[in-house]
């Protein structure tokens, strides 16, 4: 029975231009496809919505978790009456909005002091703003020449609605024709969604076009032995058509991780074309271009679909990771590579039988004596490691083992706003929110129940709010609808259940909504000091305690939950999630290898090397000081499925080479000198393309560039220089008439 490499092969050589026509039409198919692709941000990209804590959060979100956009103001005098009556009116148009849930600045405050009214002189509004309490006017103006406003957005509103509302609130102060000198920024954490996701598609293109032009570069300098050296750039660019495509017709969204995959698919893609074009030249040297089209087709082509299935591996452990952007990235990766594989597998030997492909002369070529040279040296190189095989593991294991010993001392970082470009503009402005307003942080306690306005209900709130605030420097403040029961009842709690409901009807339901939904739901807010991550997470954990300790009533739950939590449990996420991901890559490599080669030696042999990588990667990070973040937390599953490709393509031919009758050091010779410099030229192509994260202004991605450029390198010692030392080892007790197992 033919295998399906075998028919393919036939059919490319019988019908090529009908092959062609097809892969155009696939490709239309995919450009329909990238017009459908949409950008993806805030919760749904930390938080898995599956969850407990997610469902939790979303129901937190939907009854009490309002936005609010923030209107700084800037100007000579901020507390001039023509700016005061300008900003009245700009605030009672916003407030018009849908969605708008209210507005505060210190006009009101101005105009609750002064009757109702807004003072119309200089001298008025002196004596309004000495009878406003002094630490309001800190909060809201604090100096003359700026205040802040507040709109704040109804609770559970999606993040289309609030970007239409943003861009409304936009629209309005544009029109507003402020007086002369005013200046006013739309700010807030709606507004840094906004700004992050339209950052991130112009970052988007422009991190895929530095990775192809640098590619193109690399391509130019490393591969210019073989005639059309710039076709595996073309196949390249199809793959990443085809993965656009791909994510745009099943709903696939681009976020700030995936933003990261594309230069990393580019990277390993054009290891694949440059795969299949090395060895279609060589093929192509001593036999007609029908011949090589099948020795391409169905030697390369199982050899890689092998690699190509490793490297998936890899990134299919992504999806254990309880961080939906890592899952994503996962996702991303898995489609891109096999996007990748199938146009080298079909574009290189289509595109040598329809342009009748023919090697260049190697006489008189500087290049392929370059070229020689390099193979020469490699396998020497492998030989001299190959009879020494002992001492180089043993030193190379050392350092990785002292890799992985430093990997837990490696910080990890959560805050959002680090992630983003430090210049852009919303973060500049909520810096300088928070250095005007102090800390906008809080932690919401969502309490749920039969009756959470029952006596017994509120007398907890009241004393668990009561000793979390004295008990907790971070707590400056603790507001819930105790607060508003009390502010309505003289100042303390009614007495009895039926008092309880009396005074929730004195208050307005827009007051109520805060804090209340029903009798079944309630929550109570703490207002923090400016906290580190590390530091919140500490505090988060003190008060889920403290909750455990002084339990709530039978019948009421209460849990931490809000934007802070969020992120404070994402280090955990992203502390556990790295670790179970590379133990499950290298699990799922090494069943997969066992399954193709039958051998628990053989199969476990491409292992070795990575083992090493990812001990050397914790080192380097540790040494230059690159923290965890959720994109460079997959760097432990992506670099088994990285390298594993440069360790199987070695093994494969060195088996391939011993099947011929070789022995071990010959082998060993012809293998690296032969795959070796194949993987060296695409290895250092997949080092252009990856340096093209470097380039981006997302910190987040930029930091996962150089660590990937870095592990690229190691990758390549890996297979150089750690898999001849193995396969010197394990590789000797290999007779030829076992045959190879992965080529059956």
């Amino acid at each position: 029975m033919k295998s399906p490499y075998q028919t393919i092969a036939e059919t490319i050589n019988k019908h090529p231009a009908t092959v062609a026509g097809l892969f155009v039409m696939l490709l239309l198919v995919a450009f329909y496809g990238t017009s459908l692709i949409a950008m993806e941000t805030g919760s749904d990209t930390y938080l898995d919505k599956t969850t407990t804590r997610g469902m939790l959060y979303d129901k937190y979100s939907d009854s009490f978790m309002s936005d609010s956009i923030m209107l700084l103001v800037e100007t000579d005098n901020v507390l001039n009456p023509q700016v005061l009556e300008y900003l009245d009116t700009l605030q009672e148009d916003i407030a018009d909005e849908r969605y708008v849930s209210s507005t505060q600045s210190i006009v009101d405050m101005v105009k609750q002091v002064n009757g109702g009214v807004l003072p119309r002189s200089d001298g008025e509004v002196q004596q309004a703003r000495a009878l406003v309490p002094q630490e309001v006017m800190d909060r809201y103006v604090p100096s003359n020449m700026m205040t802040i406003g507040i709109i704040t957005l109804e609770p559970g509103v999606s993040s289309d609605v609030r970007e239409t509302v943003l861009n409304a609130i936009d629209s309005a102060v544009a029109i507003s024709n402020p007086p002369p000198g005013v200046e006013i920024t739309v700010s807030g954490d709606p507004a840094f969604a906004q700004q992050m996701k339209d950052e991130m598609g112009s970052s988007t293109g422009v991190l895929i076009g530095a990775a192809m032009l640098l590619m193109i570069l690399a391509v130019g300098l490393l591969f210019s032995h073989v005639r059309y050296r710039f076709l595996p750039v073309f196949i390249v660019a199809t793959g990443l058509v085809l993965t656009f495509g791909l994510m745009g017709l099943t709903g696939i969204k681009i976020n700030m991780a995936t933003m990261g995959a594309f230069p990393v698919l580019i990277g390993i893609g054009i290891d694949y074309a440059i795969q299949f074009h090395s060895r279609f030249d060589e093929e192509r040297r001593r036999a007609p271009v029908d011949e090589s089209v099948v020795t391409t087709i169905t030697r390369t082509g199982p050899s890689v679909l092998y690699a190509m299935t490793a490297t998936s591996m890899g990134f299919l452990a992504m999806w254990i990771s309880p961080v939906p952007m890592v899952q994503s990235f996962g996702l991303v990766c898995v489609i891109g590579v096999v996007m990748c594989y199938l146009s080298a597998l079909i574009i290189v030997p289509t595109f040598g039988v329809l342009f009748k492909y023919r090697p260049r002369e190697e006489n008189g070529s500087a290049a392929s004596g370059k070229m020689a040279a390099y193979n020469n040296f490699l396998g020497g190189l492998a030989v001299k490691i190959a009879k020494n095989p002992v001492p180089i593991l043993l030193i190379l294991g050392l350092v990785a083992f002292v890799g992985v010993e430093m990997d837990s001392e490696i910080k990890i970082s959560t805050d959002e706003q680090t992630f983003v470009p430090s210049d852009m503009p919303a973060v500049v402005d909520l810096k300088k929110i928070t250095r005007t307003m102090g800390s906008t942080q809080t932690l919401p306690i969502y309490i749920r129940g039969d009756d959470v306005t029952s006596m017994d209900s509120l007398e907890w709130i009241e004393r668990f709010s009561r000793s979390e605030v004295h008990d907790n420097a971070e707590i400056t403040e603790a507001t819930s609808i105790v607060s508003l029961v009390q502010q309505y009842n003289h100042g303390v709690l009614p007495g009895t259940d039926a008092e309880v409901a009396a005074v929730l009807d004195l208050i307005p339901e827009a007051e109520k909504a805060k804090y209340l939904r029903g009798n079944m739901e309630t929550v109570i807010q703490f207002s923090l000091t400016d906290m580190e991550m590390e530091q919140a997470e500490s505090f988060i954990n003190k008060v889920r305690q403290d909750i455990a300790w002084d339990k709530p009533p039978a019948g009421i739950v209460a849990d931490p939950t809000g934007s802070l939590e969020l992120f404070t449990a994402l280090i955990d996420d992203i502390a556990k999630g790295k670790t179970q991901m590379t133990l499950l890559g290298f699990g799922l490599i090494l069943g997969f290898l066992f399954l193709i080669y039958r051998k628990i030696g053989k199969a476990a042999s491409p292992l070795i090397p990575i083992m090493m990588i990812v001990g050397w990667n914790g080192l380097i990070m540790y040494l230059l000081g690159i923290d965890y973040t959720p994109l460079t937390a997959v760097l432990g599953s992506m670099t088994i499925g990285v390298a594993s490709e440069y360790t199987i393509l070695i093994m494969e031919r060195f088996y391939e080479e011993r099947d011929k009758g070789s022995g071990v050091y010959d082998a060993v010779q012809h293998a690296v000198s032969q795959i070796g410099t194949a993987i060296t030229v695409s290895g250092m192509t997949t080092v252009f393309g990856f340096s093209a994260l470097v380039l981006s202004t997302f910190n987040i991605i930029q930091n996962f560039g150089v660590v990937t450029v870095i592990t690229v390198g190691f990758s390549l010692m890996g297979a150089i220089i750690v898999m001849p030392a193995v396969l010197s080892l394990v590789g000797r007790s290999w007779r030829p008439d076992q045959g190879n197992t992965a080529a059956k």
